[in-house]
């Protein structure tokens, strides 16, 4: 029998971290400091993957302007820092408390409807506050806004790529955990019930609705949590990380790591950069390579990565043998 320590869904997800926590002192060791930059991006987005598969995984909500977070946490850096406000904790306060209540209003508007029009609405949310980032020509405009001035905790600067990474990636294991812990809990399996009946969640007087609306705040708010160390990463923030095509590219994360499980936003984020990354490198003709690719990993593992592991785990796992027969009990004095 193969140890629970062992199984491939939750060795290979541990080897990643492990294998993360490992970088900073392999690039070092290498003297490629631009490793540490890159895998910050990678846990970076694995965060807001993370939080966009608590509304979509979990419950069911398939949103289309995650970026809009993303984008209001790069900016709730940008902004007071071109006012000289470097204070941490005042980015993050404005960070949590701006994304938590424009995904209220965002949610309470978009959850009256279900299905494509619940896309449209979010994807209209986040278009219109592209457009209001690029109006702004004072702060930027279309160009972004370098920022000056990166979140200072203390004596923790964020605008140091190693302090930065080990931020990020303490985020990543704190979230990481916080979803494996709410998917066994109350709410976590009271949402996920919601996305497979939302009737009988009804019926039994736990308003999916509003369940569904906590756990998009909440989504939102971390989401925005992963802009803000974006914007500490790139010094800088543009309107370009409100487009559409960055909720396109953390839904495909969700997707590709597999909707709803624990690790799968992070291995989606990480097959996903990684795979661009080594394109990169051979052609500058690599999207036409790196769309077939996802679409072929998609087609091939439909619960994603984290399913197609789940399939390898039952494949290796060897069938139990039937147990042996009771002998017939013969009674004393014949039949």
């Amino acid at each position: 029998m193969i140890s629970k320590l062992i199984r491939p869904t939750s060795a290979i997800p541990l080897l990643l971290l492990v294998g993360l926590v490992a970088v900073p002192f392999v690039a070092s060791a290498l003297e490629q400091p631009f490793w540490i930059s890159f895998f910050a991006r990678i846990v970076i987005y694995a965060i807001a993957a993370s939080a966009l598969n608590l509304a979509l995984g979990y419950g069911g909500l398939v949103s289309f302007g995650h970026a809009l977070f993303l984008g209001l946490g790069s900016y709730a850096v940008a902004l007071p820092a071109f006012h000289g406000i470097d204070n941490g904790w005042v980015h993050l306060v404005l960070c949590i408390g701006g994304c938590a209540l424009v995904a209220l209003a965002v949610g309470a508007i978009s959850l009256r409807t279900t299905g494509m029009a619940f896309i449209m609405i979010t994807l209209a949310f986040a278009q219109m506050s592209y457009f209001l980032f690029v109006s702004l020509k004072q702060y930027g405009g279309d160009d972004g806004l370098p920022i000056s001035a990166t979140s200072r905790f203390g004596g923790l600067n964020l605008g140091s790529p190693l302090v930065l990474y080990g931020t990020a990636l303490a985020v990543l294991v704190l979230v990481t955990w916080w979803m494996a812990r709410l998917r066994v809990a109350a709410f976590g399996m009271a949402l996920r019930g919601a996305r497979q009946n939302t009737r009988r969640v009804n019926a039994i007087g736990l308003q999916a609705q509003r369940l569904q609306l906590v756990a998009f705040v909440i989504s939102g708010a971390i989401c925005g949590v992963s802009g803000l160390l974006l914007a500490n990463l790139n010094a800088f923030a543009s309107p370009s990380s409100l487009a559409w095509t960055v909720s396109g590219e953390l839904i495909v994360m969700v997707v590709l790591g597999g909707m709803g499980s624990v690790f799968g936003p992070l291995i989606g984020a990480l097959v996903f950069l990684g795979l661009e990354e080594i394109l990169k490198g051979i052609t500058e003709h690599w999207m036409a390579i790196f769309g077939p690719l996802i679409v072929m990993i998609a087609l091939v593992g439909r619960r994603g990565i984290v399913g197609l592991l789940d399939s390898l785990e039952r494949a290796l796992r060897p069938k139990e043998e039937p147990l042996p027969a009771s002998p017939a009990v013969v009674r004393e004095g014949g039949a």
